[in-house]
């Protein structure tokens, strides 16, 4: 009993939880990935383990990322005596930053509190980049209510964000 609790522990105290088949799936591909490499000395492909194991491949793929320990941003990958290359270097993403996701974030919090016609407007002159005779051409209205509706609208954003 000792024995099944300290197993237990063992395969429940993980970082990230797995599902126990999902786990099972992963050991039984690298057995038969490790069995393949013994018979043939090559490197086996995920689509000889889906076929050995019956299975698809992105099972096989899913279940054998899934048993990979997670690893720090903070990690270094890369030392040359003074310079450290970071994981966080290697999947920084330059499009989507901290301070765009919240410059989104409060965008999209401005535009709900504008009318469906404001929003209607500011969608299309700002994220679609159309003028203002374009806009008003698709909704039906002149030139100059455009004009004074997208004013009005900014001015109110700027008002709650001051």
């Amino acid at each position: 009993m000792i024995i099944g609790e300290i197993r237990r522990h063992l395969r429940d105290n993980n970082p990230i939880r797995v599902s126990r088949s999902i786990r099972d799936l992963a050991y039984k591909a690298i057995q038969v990935k490790e069995k393949i490499f013994k018979e043939t000395q090559k490197e086996a492909t995920v689509e000889d383990i889906a076929k050995e194991l019956n299975v698809e491949k992105e099972e096989v793929i899913l279940s054998l990322d899934a048993i990979q320990d997670p690893i720090s941003l903070q990690e270094p990958v890369y030392n040359e005596s003074s310079e450290n290359i970071y994981v966080m270097d290697q999947v920084k993403d330059s499009k989507n930053t901290d301070e765009l996701w919240a410059e989104n974030i409060t965008i999209s919090e401005a535009m709900k509190k504008l009318s469906e016609r404001e929003k209607n407007i500011i969608r299309r002159r700002i994220f679609d980049g159309k003028t203002q005779m374009e806009v008003a051409e698709e909704i039906g209205i002149s030139q100059a209510q455009v004009s004074r509706l997208e004013k009005n609208a900014i001015k109110r954003i700027k008002r709650m964000y001051k």
